[in-house]
């Protein structure tokens, strides 16, 4: 298992990016677009990993500014 900590910036709120980004993926044309953007905001997280979390096949969790998830290593690789 691999967990992830996405740190907010100061250009970048993360929990409101997620927030965004989960809404937006109800839409299938939309995906693309934004799995990459989500992508290429947090670059040391696989695609296939961000893409569980916007999918809502794993959950995540607010700390503070940050947003943490865990998954499985079959879906943690880069």
């Amino acid at each position: 298992m691999a967990e992830y900590r996405l740190g907010s910036s100061s250009l970048v709120h993360t929990p409101g990016l997620i927030a965004w980004a989960l809404n937006g993926y109800y839409f299938e044309e939309d995906r693309p677009e934004i799995l990459g953007v989500i992508a290429a905001t947090y670059p040391g997280v696989p695609r296939e990993a961000l893409e569980q979390v916007l999918l809502r096949k794993i959950d995540y969790r607010v700390e503070g500014e940050a947003v943490l998830f865990t998954v499985e290593a079959d879906h943690a690789r880069a």
